[in-house]
């Protein structure tokens, strides 16, 4: 590609995507809030590796209603918050599966195999 041609599509990028809106957007709660929300999400996945002894039962419960009502708040604000209505739909569908690894392990699982789960565990320790 030319040097005026780099020029050129360099500054149709810099016009369409870093302008005055996009950012005064970045120095929104708009923007801010959600990405600082991101680290729920983020910790929800990690733990679905985790040993599943250690999930409780009332907090994914909680986490997984937070994440519905901030997922409909998103979407009802002017202007809808996107990046919010995302990061809240990520915690959900992680917290669903913290539930379903909690209900499977407490419920659905029979003793030996809760022994087997637990040995599992504190090898990889």
């Amino acid at each position: 590609m030319s040097q005026p041609v780099q020029r050129a599509a360099a500054r149709s990028f810099i016009q369409k995507y870093i302008n005055k809106e996009t950012l005064k957007y970045v120095f929104t709660t708009h923007f801010w809030g959600p990405v600082s929300n991101f680290g729920i999400p983020i910790a929800a996945i990690y733990d679905l590796k985790k040993d599943p002894t250690l999930i409780s039962g009332p907090m994914t419960l909680a986490l997984v209603a937070y994440s519905g009502v901030f997922m409909k708040y998103a979407l009802a604000v002017t202007p809808k918050n996107y990046l919010l209505f995302a990061c809240h739909f990520i915690n959900e569908t992680a917290q669903l599966g913290q539930g379903y690894r909690f209900l499977s392990y407490n419920y659905l699982t029979s003793e030996e195999e809760k022994k087997e789960i637990i040995e599992k565990y504190k090898e990889k320790e």
